[in-house]
């Protein structure tokens, strides 16, 4: 045989060795999920699985491990690992989810953006069962050949024989060691019974589950679609020199054609649209310009708080407003300058204009900024009002990579790529922080301050029970509070025997966890509510 034969050979089998490997991780994965999570909270249990999870693609995918974006995402990951062990809110699963599958999507293949890893992953779960098939068939190990079983078996058959003979000897004479042998028996009987206990339907649909999430994260399918895809996009705007015949063939034109009709067409086209952009950036620029200047009079220096007003509708109408106006300045804008009119020399006027848009949403922002302020000072922190802060981050970043697109003529991927990290850093950041402890507290440090939704406070998580426990006297002895419960049906309690209902829940539910459901945050809830 020659060389090229024998390296033919080799490469084989190691390429059968690591589609064993594949397989037996899977096996593995999936057992360990129906192990620590069946009737467990994500907690404890999930640093076990991840930690599981993360050695075998890193292992199966060595040269991911200098990549400095897997890095990167891999310090994130962590962090929401510990959120989940400490906060342990609903939020920082999400987060952890969501940066595991990130991780796992620019481990297996080469990426840069957000959005193409996401289609990665997706495309991972949606051929999964192909995928499936493909390792395991290509994973078969040889079986051992039956005439050696049956050697084994008939070898075991007199020593066995032996053993039952004389064990029944003992036991007759022995009391104590019949004994003995009676409670193995009994501890023996008792294993199996619990073993058993695991072929139940809704331990195998957990096990179906748990190999589907197992799969789709162990195993990469074969369809690099969106990693190429990935790949081939620019952050830079190159100018390219465009068909006339293809140009009449785009939506753009069709849209252009609609309000410009035949100045459109033609060599003067390009200029032409420049001044259509012109034009509308002024008119646009004068009408935001009229409302941040009553937003500036009334809002920034002419505000009067009264009670009778309406603090959620003031809020919610700037909000609303400036979504409208940074998707329609977002669409405007990526429309005029998708192309060749970046390049246009006599654009100086556009770019103004759209300099001025972006400055002037800048102001629509703090306007927004300075409403949630007044309701939060007002009537205390809630999630909406939180999320009212975190929009307004991610507008700010908005505005921001749309100057340097079109200072830097930048590309939509560039954009999209940018936006999509800064939303993963936020969401790994505000995973950090307990918001339903942080909304307790300011809101009970204001309470003769501010008028309190106690109906609110009792609906948040466990954690705040210490909190509301030190401040019962927010709990009216005579007011009531109806709770939806099982099949929607609501029930009506006085407010104080609800906050002891919960306080009951709580212990009762941390009966049924073990130790692999261990955080931090119910650790502290249960002492401080012993004490």
């Amino acid at each position: 045989m020659n060389v090229v034969g024998i390296k033919s050979i080799k490469g084989k089998i190691k390429y059968m060795k690591k589609e064993f490997l594949k397989a037996l991780f899977v096996v593995i994965g999936t057992l360990l999920f129906n192990m620590v999570f069946w009737k467990e909270k994500m907690a404890l249990n999930t640093l076990f699985f991840d930690g599981f999870v993360l050695s075998a693609v890193f292992y199966l995918y060595p040269m991911s491990r200098t990549n400095n974006t897997v890095k990167l995402l891999l310090l994130g990951h962590l962090i929401t690992i510990a959120t989940v062990i400490i906060q342990n809110t609903l939020l920082s699963k999400l987060a952890f989810s969501i940066s595991l599958l990130l991780l796992i999507a620019f481990i297996q293949y080469v990426h840069r953006s957000v959005w193409y890893a996401a289609g990665s992953i997706f495309s991972n779960y949606f051929l999964i069962s192909k995928t499936f098939y493909a390792t395991f068939s290509k994973a078969k190990v040889k079986p051992a050949r039956s005439y050696s079983i049956s050697r084994v078996v008939r070898f075991l058959i007199i020593p066995l024989v032996i053993v039952v003979v004389f064990y029944i000897i003992y036991a007759a004479s022995n009391d104590v060691f019949k004994d003995i042998m009676d409670d193995i028996g009994e501890k023996i009987a008792l294993f199996f019974s619990n073993f058993f206990d695991w072929f139940n339907w809704q331990r195998i649909l957990f096990l179906l589950l748990g190999l589907f999430i197992t799969v789709g994260l162990l195993l990469k399918t074969k369809t690099n679609y969106f990693s190429i895809k990935d790949i081939t996009k620019e952050d830079v705007l190159l100018r390219k020199r465009k068909s006339l015949k293809k140009w009449k063939q785009s939506n753009a034109f069709d849209a252009l054609s609609l309000v410009m009709g035949k100045l459109a067409e033609g060599n003067l086209a390009l200029k032409n649209e420049n001044i259509v952009g012109i034009i509308s950036l002024a008119l646009l620029n004068l009408l935001l310009l009229f409302i941040n200047c009553i937003d500036i009079v009334y809002v920034w220096f002419g505000f009067t708080f009264k009670y009778d007003m309406n603090l959620s509708d003031y809020v919610h109408e700037g909000t609303w407003l400036l979504i409208l106006s940074i998707v329609l300045a977002m669409s405007v804008l990526l429309f005029f300058f998708r192309g060749n009119l970046n390049f246009y020399q006599k654009n100086k006027w556009l770019r103004v204009g759209a300099y001025g848009w972006i400055f002037q949403n800048m102001i629509l922002v703090i306007s927004v900024l300075i409403r949630d302020y007044y309701y939060i000072a007002h009537y205390g922190l809630a999630y909406k009002r939180i999320g009212v802060l975190f929009f307004l981050v991610m507008v700010l970043t908005g505005l921001i990579t749309i100057f340097l697109k079109i200072y830097q003529r930048r590309t939509n991927y560039y954009l999209l790529r940018v936006n999509a990290w800064v939303a993963i850093v936020l969401l790994v950041l505000s995973s950090c922080v307990n918001w339903d402890e942080t909304i307790a507290k300011y809101n009970l440090a204001r309470k003769n301050t501010i008028k309190l939704d106690v109906k609110f406070l009792l609906s948040l998580s466990d954690k705040t029970l210490p909190l509301i426990e030190k401040n019962k006297d927010i709990l009216d002895k005579d007011s009531t509070i109806e709770i939806d419960v099982a099949n929607f049906y609501p029930k009506t309690y006085l407010i104080k025997d609800y906050f002891e209902q919960r306080k009951k829940d709580f212990f009762n539910e941390q009966k049924e966890y073990s130790w692999l459901s261990w955080n931090e945050a119910d650790a502290y809830t249960k002492q401080h509510l012993n004490n």
